[in-house]
């Protein structure tokens, strides 16, 4: 989406061990025209799956969920990184390992938020070790809920997570896709 492109390569910053730098406008600072855009076209890509439910991971895919799921018309549904005194009953539970952050969290979702009957929309910011991704991918599993695809902002493509995610069978849509970052500079595959 060259939209995307755009705002990465005018706005973006690219740093040292593989970390591209969007906060300016994506995961900090929210450019709300543009990740509108953004949901438009996951609503575009998607739009006809049967999707009931988003289902994203806290903190920087909620922004995004909650614009796509306009299109949609449908709610969101985060998955936590700690269990709270205001989850009530059963939860599912997956392990995710962040890239960002050097750490693994047990993510949870509410048994009551997710369910067979639905048909789930994975949307998240970044996909490169593809962890989060997958602990979405167990938590639908485990619910018994079908996964109608992977909406994602920015995949580095030169990662694991697109193959191991894709190998799951899981549709995926990355909006940018990077090839390669070097000296400085983003290249995109197209």
């Amino acid at each position: 989406m060259k939209l995307l492109e755009d705002a990465i390569l005018t706005r973006g910053r690219v740093k040292d061990g593989d970390v591209l730098k969007v906060d300016a406008f994506l995961n900090h600072q929210m450019d709300v025209p543009l990740i509108n855009e953004l949901g438009r076209e996951f609503h575009r890509l998607f739009g006809d799956a049967g999707v009931n439910k988003i289902l994203t991971i806290e903190a920087s895919g909620i922004g995004i969920a909650c614009i796509t799921a306009q299109h949609f018309g449908v709610p969101v549904v985060f998955a936590k990184k700690t269990q709270s005194r205001n989850i009530d009953g059963p939860v599912y539970t997956s392990k995710v390992t962040s890239f960002t952050h050097q750490r693994t969290y047990d993510v949870i979702v509410s048994q009551s938020f997710l369910g067979p009957s639905d048909h789930v929309l994975l949307i998240d910011d970044f996909l490169a070790k593809g962890s989060a991704l997958l602990g979405l991918i167990d938590l639908v599993r485990q619910s018994g809920a079908s996964i109608a695809g992977a909406g994602i902002c920015i995949e580095k493509g030169f990662d694991v997570g697109g193959k191991l995610v894709r190998d799951t069978g899981v549709r995926v849509e990355s909006l940018a896709v990077i090839r390669e970052m070097r000296d400085g500079q983003v290249v995109f595959a197209h």
